[in-house]
C-alpha cells in the first residue's frame, strides 16, 4: 500500500533550505552563528540534507548483536570465578578476566563457566606463549579471545615486556599455533583517548597500530584482530568513531587479502569521570554506552560510577551491568539492525572522521611507520598537544563537566573516601621510549579542592 501522505508537498532542497535560514538570521553570519567548529577540524552544520548523499553509498554494518560484558580483574581465581558466575546469573553475557601474572590457574579460573555460550575475553598483564596454550587447549568448543598487545605495553609502559625480539617470538607462535582462539590479538585504543588524542587522532593511531602487526604477519593472521576502544561523551562524533574503525579496518585488511572483521570491544572514557559529584558519572557513561552500541561495538563493558576512586564494590558493579539491561532490554539497543545507518549526520562524519584519519595514517606510514614514529616520540607529541588544548579549555570553561567545572556542589567531601588514588601516577624509572600517559581532566582541580577541604 504506497503512503500518498507527502504527495502534495515538492521535496526541498539543500540551497534552498539555508537560504530560508540566512532569511531567519536577518543579517548575521550563517558561519559565525551556526557552524560547530570542532577539535578534530570538522566543521558541523546546522542540518544535512539527501543532496550531500549524491553519488555516496551509507555504510552498512551486518549486524545489531552486541554482548554486556563484565570485567573482572583475577587477584584470586576460585573468587573471580565465583564473581564471573554471580555476573552473569545477573545479565552479563561476556566475561572479560583481567590475569596479572601466569600463575593463575585457567582451570579454576573456568571451573563450571559455560564457554559455549558465554565469551570469554582475556587481557594478560604479561606475555608468556605458554600460559595461551593452555587456554587454547579448551578453546575448540568455546569462544576466547586473548588481549595481547606487545606494541601497546611499550606505549604504555615505555619498555618491551621483555625485549623487542623475545616479544615478538612469543607473538609469533600465538599466531601460528593458538588457532582455536577467537583472536590472539588486543589492540589497546584507549590509551589513546584516556591520554588526551583527538578521535581522528585515535582512529589512525588504532590502525597505525594495528598495520604494525600486519606488516608482520600478513597472510598468516586467520584471525579477528580485537579493537579494545573508550567511548567518550561526544555523542554522535562517538557512534560515528566506531563505525569509522570498522570502515578504516575493512580497507586496510583488504590490502592483505584478509576478509575476517574486526572485534571492538567499549568500554566508558575515564578521562572525563570526577570524584566531586561523582553521580553525573553515571549519566555519562550512559550516554557513552549508548554511543558504542549504535556504533557497533560486539561488546560493552560500562564503567562503575565509583571505578576511578573505588575499589571494586558488588554495588558499583551492579548498577553499571544494570545501565546496559536497561538499554538492551527496556530500551531496545538490541532491537534494531543497524539504528544509525541513513542518518546523513552520522554517515558524513563518518567518512570525514575516516578520510582525516586515513591522511594521518599515510602520514605515519611515509615516516617509518607507527612503531619508529612511537620511539621517536612523535606520537606522544601529537598527544600531549592535543591533551593540553582540550586541558585549557576545560581550565578556561569553555569544556564543561557538571559538578565540577560548573555548578559545583561546595559541600561535597570526597578526602576519607579514597579508597584508590585516582591521579596520574609518575614513577621514575628507566624507560626505552616516552610512555603514552593516561590523566583525567578534572585532576588538577579536584587536587586543589581536597587540600581546601
Amino acid at each position: 500500500m504506497s503512503n500518498k501522505l507527502f504527495d502534495d508537498f515538492s521535496s526541498v532542497t539543500s540551497k534552498a533550505w539555508k537560504q530560508k535560514i540566512q532569511a531567519d538570521l536577518k543579517g548575521a553570519d550563517y558561519n559565525d552563528t551556526l557552524i560547530w567548529k570542532t577539535n578534530e577540524d570538522i566543521n558541523v552544520k546546522p542540518f544535512y540534507h539527501r543532496d550531500d548523499f549524491v553519488d555516496k553509498e551509507p555504510f552498512h554494518m551486518t549486524s545489531n548483536h552486541w554482548n554486556i560484558g563484565q570485567s573482572i580483574f583475577v587477584a584470586d581465581e576460585k573468587a573471580a570465578n565465583h564473581k564471573a558466575k554471580n555476573a552473569i546469573e545477573r545479565g552479563a553475557e561476556s566475561i572479560k578476566f583481567i590475569i596479572p601474572d601466569k600463575t593463575v590457574s585457567i582451570e579454576r579460573l573456568f571451573q563450571d563457566l559455560d564457554l559455549s555460550s558465554t565469551p570469554i575475553h582475556l587481557e594478560l598483564q604479561f606475555l608468556d606463549f605458554g600460559f595461551t596454550q593452555q587456554v587454547n587447549a579448551i578453546a575448540e568448543k568455546a569462544d576466547i579471545h586473548i588481549h595481547t598487545d606487545i606494541v601497546g605495553h611499550l606505549a604504555k609502559t615505555g619498555n618491551w615486556f621483555t625485549n623487542l625480539e623475545e616479544d615478538h617470538t612469543h607473538m609469533e607462535n600465538m599466531v601460528k599455533y593458538n588457532t582455536a582462539l577467537k583472536s590472539n590479538i588486543g589492540i589497546d585504543v584507549g590509551l589513546y583517548q584516556n591520554a588526551g588524542a583527538s578521535i581522528v587522532q585515535q582512529l589512525a593511531y588504532a590502525i597505525a597500530h594495528a598495520n604494525e602487526y600486519l606488516n608482520h604477519f600478513g597472510e598468516k593472521l586467520d584471525q579477528s584482530i580485537t579493537f579494545n576502544v573508550s567511548v567518550g561523551t561526544n555523542y554522535f562524533f562517538e557512534i560515528a568513531k566506531l563505525r569509522a574503525l570498522r570502515l578504516l579496518w575493512n580497507t586496510l585488511a583488504s590490502e592483505y587479502g584478509i576478509s575476517k572483521p574486526c572485534i571492538v570491544v567499549a568500554t566508558p572514557t575515564k578521562r572525563n569521570k570526577t570524584i566531586y559529584d561523582y553521580n553525573t558519572n553515571m549519566l555519562r557513561t550512559t550516554t557513552e554506552c549508548m554511543s558504542a552500541i549504535l556504533g557497533g561495538a560486539n561488546t560493552v563493558c560500562n564503567l562503575a560510577y565509583d571505578a576511578i576512586y573505588h575499589k571494586d564494590n558488588e554495588f558499583g558493579e551492579r548498577i553499571s551491568r544494570n545501565q546496559l539491561l536497561v538499554l538492551k532490554k527496556e530500551s531496545y539497543f538490541g532491537a534494531v539492525t543497524n539504528a544509525s545507518s541513513g542518518s546523513y549526520y552520522i554517515e558524513i562524519l563518518t567518512e570525514q572522521l575516516a578520510e582525516k584519519a586515513l591522511t594521518i595514517f599515510k602520514s605515519i606510514e611515509n615516516g617509518g611507520g607507527f612503531l619508529k614514529q612511537l620511539k621517536e616520540g612523535i606520537i606522544q607529541k601529537k598527544i600531549k598537544e592535543t591533551a593540553n588544548k582540550e586541558q585549557e579549555q576545560f581550565d578556561n570553561g569553555e569544556l564543561i563537566l557538571l559538578g565540577t567545572n560548573k555548578h559545583p556542589n561546595v559541600d561535597d567531601r570526597m578526602k576519607d573516601d579514597l579508597e584508590i588514588y585516582p591521579f596520574l601516577k609518575t614513577d621514575v624509572r628507566k624507560t626505552l621510549i616516552e610512555p603514552i600517559l593516561e590523566k583525567r581532566l578534572a585532576e588538577a582541580m579536584e587536587q586543589t579542592r581536597l587540600k581546601t577541604e
